[in-house]
């Protein structure tokens, strides 16, 4: 494929001419041209068979699973994997957009990724009134913005007024297929925009506490009476607990889906260690010998 690339045609939308501090956009574009070529070649008859039998809801896991591993490089600072990592994001997402413009080539609903590509722009431009004059957004940005939160607040004005976005709830606006936790999380940084959160951590600390007590208390049912009912009843409680957490979690500043992540890796590192360790002793990994298995974890959380 052609590797140069028009400069003046890929700027000409933002009105302005090529210059070369416009050299990298310019390039950045050509580049993606050819991953686009590229993934035309793989679907086309005589590509790949595995490529060409996807299809997007095939895909759906896959794109999942690429994103949550550029999480894991970029929270690990080590940007050579993150550029792999968020590489294999952009062809996920490439590939799948190709595949529904192959769906509109054949009357079959769909787009194409250009239409996909200037919708995405023109939301930006228009979310955007701070910056670029020609926003639709102007229409109801009546105040300027100084700081991110005026931003985002502004940013939901716009969705509702301009965009025609107004729901029964803000909470319609998360997901409904989002992992529980950032549902959650996100749930309540909705909830907050609109005043609904405490003004400061100590009550958010002692809702944990609160819904701790209500845990053990339904705990304490189901041993007694382990009925469907009380059972469901501890299932409940036990999310109440969850979701304090995750609000405790936000008050904090803290990514609860980062901090799990986090969590979950180094729980994975020390127990490696102890199942090595317990090899390499002749330790049978039994509750009898939960001992000197703790002594292993402690080794590792030193090490």
């Amino acid at each position: 494929m052609e590797k140069t690339f028009d400069k003046n045609s890929v700027l000409s939308r933002r009105g302005t001419n090529a210059s070369a501090a416009d050299e990298d956009s310019a390039k950045t574009a050509a580049a993606f041209c050819r991953l686009y070529e590229l993934i035309r070649i793989l679907r086309a008859p005589g590509g790949c068979p595995w490529d060409r039998e996807q299809t997007p809801q095939t895909m759906r896991r896959d794109l999942v699973e690429e994103v949550f591993e550029a999480v894991d490089a970029i929270s690990s600072n080590d940007a050579p994997h993150a550029k792999e990592e968020l590489g294999d994001v952009f062809l996920n997402a490439t590939m799948i957009s190709y595949m529904y413009s192959q769906m509109a080539e054949r009357g079959e609903g769909g787009w194409t990724l250009q239409e996909e590509l200037d919708e995405l722009v023109e939301k930006l431009i228009r979310r955007h009134p701070h910056v670029f004059e020609q926003s639709e957004g102007k229409a109801v940005a009546d105040k300027p913005v100084n700081n991110s939160q005026e931003v985002l607040a502004q940013w939901d004005k716009i969705k509702e007024k301009v965009e025609g976005r107004e729901q029964k709830s803000i909470l319609d606006e998360v997901p409904q297929g989002f992992p529980p936790l950032l549902r959650a999380y996100k749930m309540q940084k909705k909830a907050a925009k609109k005043g609904f959160d405490w003004p400061s951590l100590e009550p958010t600390r002692a809702k944990i506490l609160e819904e701790l007590k209500e845990v053990d208390e339904a705990a304490e049912q189901a041993r007694q009476n382990g009925s469907e009912e009380n059972r469901a009843h501890l299932e409940e409680e036990v999310g109440d607990l969850f979701f304090a957490a995750v609000n405790y979690a936000r008050k904090l500043g803290v990514d609860p889906e980062l901090a799990m992540n986090a969590a979950n890796k180094k729980f994975y590192k020390r127990f490696s260690y102890v199942e090595e360790q317990c090899a390499k002793n002749g330790v049978e990994m039994v509750q009898e010998n939960l001992d000197k298995m703790d002594e292993f974890w402690n080794e590792a959380k030193r090490k």
